[in-house]
């Protein structure tokens, strides 16, 4: 948590639905006066509306944000001590740059002088100093972006909201922008809040990242510590390429995966534990004499990718893994490979099975998930509470969504090297968890169903 004396914003047990549907939940964040705190994540994950609340557009439904130790979450926009920079910019199309930048300080009656002094300040800052009488629609999307920055910041504000204030621009204008915007961070020293669900933005430009996914806060840190130090799998794969793999700790500094036992540095997971493995592409050296490998494989592409190329190995045990190396290897060339102990990540499995509370309605019938299945007569009856759980593995997926016992949508879809994991949520918003070879695209709506052997049930005390 951030030093007390130094926190600027912060947010306690934040919540926020529309409907039925859960926003943020829960969220907990400390932000530090000067901080550049990027808040970054998919769509749908609740960082705009979180961004908003913090500007005041929105009321929490339960929870408080504070600023420098007050209440601010009954308090208007115009009277927080901040400013919002827009994705599309919001400029006034009636007004010249200089009387859009100038708008706010007219309406707080700030004296001319003073106005003209802070306005020519503000263009000088963003690189528009000779662009005062133009009129704002004639300016490229990188210039109206840089008007809208200097009439936030021309008002003082402590902290700076940029809602993906970038996401209008092409690939260049977007790179030289996060260039001057860092650069402008540490002129002003204010506090910046960013959105984006661009990583590399957000590794390239923020102080602290904080990954969101579904409502939450998944995880807050550095973006070094983000990018090497995932804390769950959702993270590892939204941050930069991974091979996230299944693995199993067998004791302290040693964890087995692809098929093959390596070195590590993780401790206290256990022994024989399940947890998952992750590995950077670039933490996967390739050497010519596959003799002196730690394990092999074979180049199945080699794609150049500018700066390193990206290959796609299988190796010795059938697991296939993305490698980055500035040298090219021929498809369907044998290659030897190996892992510093230091470039493997170890995680904690968030979960081993699907685990669902339910009712038994007869010997041979149970309800969960609001959906009844057929079981096998295991000694339970009708009106038993029980917990259900199913292997990954054994949750069928069909083409027609008819032809389940339940219908959901594929939400997330995580490759584990020889198989998928899948996420997928059914109509009453459940999630279940699928191992599977097929291959799914993301929004693909589908039948469930569960063969009954493969419901494990027993009786919940």
């Amino acid at each position: 948590m951030a030093n007390q004396n130094n926190t600027i914003i912060k947010i306690e047990h934040l919540c926020k639905s529309f409907g039925d549907k859960v926003v943020l939940d829960d969220i907990n964040l400390d932000i530090r006066k000067g901080e550049f705190i990027t808040l970054l994540g998919p769509s749908g994950c609740g960082k705009t509306t979180l961004l908003r609340m913090i500007a005041g557009f929105l009321r929490p439904d339960s929870g408080v944000i504070l600023m420098d130790g007050n209440d601010i979450s009954d308090v208007p926009p115009h009277l927080r001590p901040l400013n919002t920079v827009f994705q599309r910019y919001a400029l006034f199309p009636h007004l010249n740059v200089y009387e859009n930048i100038a708008f706010g300080l007219k309406s707080n009656k700030v004296p001319s002088p003073e106005i003209d002094a802070r306005v020519r300040k503000a263009l000088k800052m963003v690189s528009m100093t000779d662009y005062e009488d133009r009129d704002v629609n004639s300016l490229s999307g990188g210039q109206q972006q840089r008007v809208a920055i200097a009439r936030a910041i021309v008002n003082r504000p402590k902290v700076l909201l940029l809602d993906e204030p970038l996401a209008a621009l092409d690939l260049k204008m977007r790179k030289d922008m996060q260039m001057e915007l860092k650069e402008m961070h540490h002129d002003l020293g204010i506090t910046f809040i960013y959105v984006t669900h661009d990583q590399e933005e957000a590794l390239t430009l923020s102080d602290t990242v904080v990954v969101m996914s579904d409502g939450k806060i998944q995880q807050i840190g550095a973006p070094i510590d983000i990018y090497n130090e995932p804390v769950n799998s959702f993270v590892a794969d939204f941050i930069g390429e991974s091979n996230i793999l299944n693995g199993t700790m067998i004791h302290d500094r040693e964890v087995e995966f692809i098929g093959h036992s390596f070195e590590c540095v993780d401790e206290g997971f256990g022994e024989h534990t399940p947890v998952d493995v992750v590995v950077r592409p670039e933490d996967i050296y390739i050497i010519a004499n596959a003799e002196n490998a730690k394990f092999t494989g074979k180049v199945k592409s080699c794609i150049f990718k500018g700066v390193h190329y990206e290959m796609f190995v299988e190796t010795d045990k059938g697991y296939e893994l993305m490698l980055q190396d500035y040298n090219a290897f021929d498809v369907d060339s044998t290659v030897g490979m190996f892992i510093k102990p230091s470039d493997i990540h170890v995680m904690q499995k968030e979960r081993i099975c699907n685990t669902f509370e339910g009712k038994m309605l007869s010997s041979s019938k149970v309800e969960f998930l609001g959906a009844e299945f057929d079981c096998a007569d295991n000694g339970l009856h009708e009106g038993d509470d029980v917990t259900v759980r199913i292997a990954f593995n054994k949750v069928e997926l069909l083409d027609n969504k008819e032809d389940g016992v339940l219908i959901g949508s594929v939400e997330f879809i995580l490759y584990k090297g020889n198989h998928y994991h899948l996420t997928v949520v059914t109509e009453d918003g459940d999630k279940i968890y699928v191992d599977t070879n097929d291959i799914w695209d993301k929004g693909d709506i589908v039948g469930i169903s569960v063969a009954v052997s493969d419901l494990r049930i027993t009786k919940r005390v």
